[in-house]
């Protein structure tokens, strides 16, 4: 009996550590690696593709009303257990260019907001949202499955249909 009761508290506390061990944070980082160094080279006066040989492709730009703009973004996002991902930081490096040339740089972070709004990992589906019964029966009455599809029928399919 001596000799049991050590083992099932020792089987007990590796089972405890290894639920709590599950419930653990995860850190993930999504989109351009940002090097200070790369950042602080583009400077004014500097051609756009002087500005993608320094902090390569664009991850969006804008092309609206003649003021072109490139755009790295970079987000942090912290998950726990099953619960949604919530974004812990973001950065942005906003580089603006006028005509051909960059005519200012800017950097932006969580607090100041949403300065480029970007697609999330979702795709937004347009219409009515059915419940799994809905769908079913929807699908049913929509294909006539119960009724003879024939002009002036009885509703009771006939031979060889």
């Amino acid at each position: 009996m001596r000799i049991v009761l050590p083992a099932l508290l020792s089987l007990a506390t590796l089972a405890a550590t290894t639920a709590l061990t599950g419930c653990g944070a995860e850190i993930d980082r999504h989109g351009h690696v940002f090097m200070d160094v790369d950042v602080h080279q583009v400077q004014p006066g500097m051609s756009k593709d002087q500005v993608k040989g320094i902090l390569g492709s664009p991850d969006t730009t804008n092309t609206m009303s003649g003021d072109d703009a490139f755009y790295y973004i970079s987000t942090t996002q912290k998950t726990v257990a099953f619960l949604k991902p919530y974004e812990i930081d973001r950065q942005v490096v906003a580089v603006y260019f006028g005509g051909e040339t960059v005519q200012d740089v800017a950097h932006y972070g969580l607090k100041d907001g949403i300065v480029v709004n970007y697609a999330r990992d979702e795709t937004p589906a347009r219409g009515k949202d059915m419940s799994f019964v809905e769908q079913i029966f929807g699908n049913i009455s929509n294909r006539k499955m119960l009724k003879d599809q024939r002009q002036g029928a009885g509703g009771v399919p006939g031979p060889g249909l």
